[in-house]
């Protein structure tokens, strides 16, 4: 059996490099020779890095569960795909991630890569793009016209949330730092808040409120929502809060090869643009996972 590079996390959290076997697709499953990964620094924190499915603890995890790259082998009753096929996507949190030379994935949870993407740069798209779709499409039911507030407007998911609403035909709110302002504005936001400088509360009721923050913006923003207004959060302190309108309001995005397709036309149309932080090689993952690496907005993405 042959061996690939990987980078795997030590039981400090630091990333080394190994060589591990290839994985071998079992039935349903995919191959993946990875062309890049992309680049998700808290999931040094998540529950799947440290532990199993079944609770057990998890060691040596292979971090990186977005992904662009090259179909190499399919399992027995793959149909949808075949070798040489380009695909973007992600795989389950708690499978080995894409950080590696190949990936073990599920064709559901994939999709044709957009061609007007570079591999890099579809790499940086599908855990941002899909929370985006989802927290709008899915949990928010957005309509065209209402107002929509989206905090932390310049990370790897509110740059999805502006464009994506404005796509529906929604009147942006965004809140960013100062130095990110133009940015904001360029991808299509109505209005920018300074939350540094501005109160976000002066923008007046929205019907929907996007939290990629929370903490002290996530409590803050209740007061904000019109009749029948909705706030979905993704920040992780909502996980394990008490607060029963919080419950109801976190999600965890989920790997949809349907969504992505439809995210790969969007690309394609070119309403639908994709930003990349910084591109780092292999054997620099772990500076990448630090979180100390800072610039332009967009993903961070590792070129395998």
């Amino acid at each position: 059996m042959a061996d690939m590079k990987a980078m795997e996390f030590t039981e400090e959290l630091h990333l080394q490099p190994v060589q591990r076997p290839v994985p071998e697709p079992e039935a349903g499953e995919i191959l993946v020779q990875v062309l890049a990964s992309g680049v998700t620094p808290t999931e040094k924190l998540w529950y799947p890095t440290t532990h199993n499915a079944d609770g057990t603890t998890r060691s040596k995890a292979i971090p990186g569960h977005e992904f662009s790259g090259i179909v190499s082998a399919v399992g027995e009753g793959v149909e949808d795909y075949r070798p040489g096929d380009r695909v973007f996507g992600m795989n389950d949190w708690f499978a080995e991630g894409a950080t590696a030379e190949f990936c073990i994935a599920k064709p559901a949870n994939l999709s044709l890569k957009p061609s007007s993407l570079s591999s890099v740069e579809a790499a940086a798209t599908p855990i941002g793009a899909l929370t985006a779709w989802q927290g709008l499409h899915d949990r928010a039911k957005l309509q065209k016209g209402e107002r929509v507030l989206i905090h932390g407007a310049a990370g790897a998911v509110g740059l999805f949330a502006i464009q994506l609403a404005k796509l529906q035909g929604a009147y942006v709110i965004a809140t960013a730092s100062g130095t990110n302002i133009d940015f904001v504005k360029q991808l299509g936001a109505d209005e920018v808040i300074d939350y540094r400088q501005q109160r976000f509360e002066d923008a007046g009721k929205v019907d929907i409120v996007f939290d990629t923050v929370g903490g002290e913006t996530l409590t803050r923003s209740w007061s904000l929502l019109s009749h029948g207004g909705r706030l979905v959060t993704i920040a992780a302190d909502a996980e394990s809060t008490t607060d029963q309108r919080v419950k109801d309001a976190f999600f965890i995005v989920e790997p949809k090869g349907d969504e992505l397709s439809s995210l790969a036309k969007l690309f394609d149309s070119g309403r639908l643009k994709a930003f990349v932080k910084a591109e780092l090689a292999l054997d620099e993952a772990d500076e990448a996972y630090s979180g100390a690496l800072t610039g332009n907005p967009g993903k961070l993405v590792i070129r395998i």
